[in-house]
């Protein structure tokens, strides 16, 4: 997915738990041909939880036989994405050569540091069949001693990544370590990202640990001290409290955060720095053709100007 300047996800509810610094209603954009999402992140009060940058809820969206999404090839630096599907199926293909089509469940996360380039699609079977897409894309934004190293990608599958149940809850770890397990996916910096399903009635701790905590609720609805919410939502909380979150309804959430970077990023188009200059030599890269081509691709994404 890209980012471009647009207008802030709004905020909530201004009447809340003591336990939450702010609450965001993410804003609603329209791609074309019926492919919406709903950015949360970032925010012009708060740019990151954690090292997560960008937030983004995509779809439902129903595409019918011989239609499907195509993002062209595009540049990153300075972060690592996240692609996290409910249903349907992506496939990415990027500059380092790697292929790999994301099915749910699974953990994609394509760290670009210095340079990347990638494509997202819609895969020529399903493409061909028609199909329902759902799903998350989170930036990760890297570490000051970090945001210069190589590109990489991992791939996890569903069935690889640590899921913990108990009476009424379902928590995959796909990032970090909570409810005592940990994923097997490799960081630069500490953060944690989880799905919890959660049946209605059913209470599901949040854990205290980390330095900045949020709830993203994709659908549903909870209660936390006292105070509901229904999705889609991000719910940012406090430092050290300890929180317990009640299903009201079935509910899907996504559990997310981690250590504060050491300062704020500048963030313009695909591209994160601690640098203005580094951004600006990213923004000339990509319009002259210095990033690696994407494989098997013919096309790209124009620098906007």
């Amino acid at each position: 997915m890209s980012w471009l300047p647009g207008n802030d996800p709004v905020l909530g509810d201004t009447k809340s738990c003591e336990a939450l610094e702010l609450v965001i209603v993410p804003r609603t954009r329209d791609l074309g041909d019926g492919f919406a999402v709903r950015r949360a992140l970032p925010h012009g009060r708060r740019q990151m939880v954690g090292p997560f940058i960008f937030f983004d809820h995509f779809g439902p969206v129903q595409f019918v036989s011989g239609r499907g999404m195509d993002v062209r090839p595009h540049p990153h630096i300075g972060l690592a994405t996240v692609s996290y599907l409910f249903d349907g199926a992506i496939m990415h293909r990027d500059s380092e050569g790697n292929v790999m089509e994301i099915q749910p469940g699974a953990m994609n996360l394509m760290t670009a540091g210095r340079g990347i380039a990638h494509s997202e699609r819609t895969p020529d079977l399903q493409r061909s069949t028609g199909q329902k897409v759902l799903g998350l894309q989170s930036w990760i934004a890297l570490p000051a001693g970090s945001e210069e190293i190589a590109p990489s990608f991992q791939h996890f599958a569903a069935a690889d990544l640590p899921l913990v149940k108990d009476r009424g809850i379902a928590a995959r770890v796909i990032a970090g370590a909570a409810f005592g397990a940990k994923s097997p996916v490799g960081m630069v910096s500490p953060w944690f990202y989880v799905e919890v399903t959660a049946d209605e009635g059913t209470s599901v701790p949040l854990d205290a640990d980390h330095e900045e905590r949020g709830i993203y609720l994709v659908d549903g609805e909870v209660e936390i001290a006292n105070e509901r919410y229904e999705g889609p939502r991000l719910l940012i909380f406090r430092p050290g409290d300890r929180i317990t979150v009640k299903a009201v309804k079935p509910t899907r959430m996504m559990f997310l955060g981690g250590d504060a970077l050491e300062g704020p990023r500048h963030i313009w188009w695909n591209f994160v720095s601690s640098s203005k200059d580094r951004i600006e030599q990213a923004k000339q890269d990509w319009k002259t053709g210095r990033f690696a081509p994407v494989p098997d691709e013919h096309e790209f994404i124009p620098l906007p100007e």
